[in-house]
């Protein structure tokens, strides 16, 4: 394959999580319990939302998706991890690093589209609440989210084609616990200025451009709650806004913990740290903030479990 030829590295060394060997038993547990959960609490979402008419709306169609792509992206990195702590090895393959890559950037990028769409769905049913069905149509839904995988993929494919450019010689160990792209970029031996420029550039598409949206749809909602004060309609905002707030300020709590304060280049256990919590943490929280703080969702779960129970069949 071209890939090899560009390297003279066949597979890395992944060191996994800061932590003591002999604790390596209790954490195995623990993150095979949070990725379990992650995995049964979307798809119990995902089923939901398929099963009840009454959430077969436009913000749940959204909820849907980021509950499907909450699964592949913990997927992306725990099954490895787990893996790798359960035999004691830390090597992955030079074709399943770039892969890992490709997929981690992916899934992560299509979630930041999905949160601006939802965040879009909210300002419209609030800001123009007579107009929302004809705004937020079924083609528009499909076209954000077909637009949201386009751009996702075009990201993701423009970093994984310049990192298979590059060349790894001589050291080959990733202080991490997956292919990180950063991690991977500080061991290549070839310029990485290219790559790191279009980072920044990329970076500002996916994430910051999105994040920028969200802050606006939620000022617009805002003043619209003002410009008519009432317990009411605060209660009401709250209510339709306050699952995906509390999602968003996970989401990119942890992005701007990362990157906009960066460790020292001596210590990368923070930053592993903070990938734990945005891969693995954040997309098992989601399930709980919508499923405890959404009435629909607890009605919806509330009418499948009388229907299980009750069932002659």
């Amino acid at each position: 394959m071209k890939m090899d030829n560009q390297s003279s590295v066949s597979e890395f060394l992944l060191l996994g999580l800061p932590i003591q060997p002999e604790q390596q038993g209790i954490y195995y547990t623990l993150f095979l319990i949070i990725y379990m959960t992650t995995v049964l609490g979307n798809l119990l979402i995902i089923l939901l939302i398929r099963l009840d008419p009454r959430l077969h709306t436009p913000m749940y169609f959204f909820l849907s998706h980021l509950a499907f792509t909450d699964i592949s992206f913990s997927s992306v990195t725990a099954p490895k991890m787990l893996i790798n702590m359960q035999t004691q090895t830390q090597s992955i393959s030079y074709g399943g690093c770039i892969s890992q890559v490709y997929f981690f950037l992916f899934w992560g990028d299509l979630d930041s589209f999905l949160l601006t769409s939802m965040a879009y769905d909210r300002y419209v049913a609030i800001c123009h609440p007579l107009l929302y069905t004809a705004i937020m149509s079924q083609s528009l839904c499909f076209r954000l989210v077909i637009v949201s995988c386009v751009l996702s993929c075009a990201s993701a494919l423009l970093h994984t084609l310049l990192l298979a450019r590059l060349s790894f010689c001589g050291d080959n160990t990733l202080p991490h616990f997956f292919c990180d792209l950063s991690a991977l970029l500080k061991l290549s031996s070839s310029d990485t200025t290219v790559n790191d420029l279009v980072i920044i550039t990329v970076g500002g598409v996916v994430i910051t451009l999105p994040f920028i949206c969200i802050l606006v749809s939620y000022g617009r909602i805002g003043a619209t709650i003002l410009r008519v004060p009432s317990t009411k309609g605060i209660c009401k905002a709250l209510s339709t806004c306050g699952s995906h707030l509390s999602v968003v300020s996970l989401y990119y709590g942890a992005i701007i913990g990362l990157y906009f304060f960066p460790s020292s280049k001596n210590s990368n256990d923070k930053d592993v740290i903070v990938a734990v919590l945005y891969t693995l943490v954040t997309p098992m929280l989601n399930p709980f903030i919508y499923s405890l703080r959404n009435r629909d969702m607890k009605g919806a779960l509330g009418h499948l479990l009388r229907r299980g129970i009750f069932s002659p069949y």
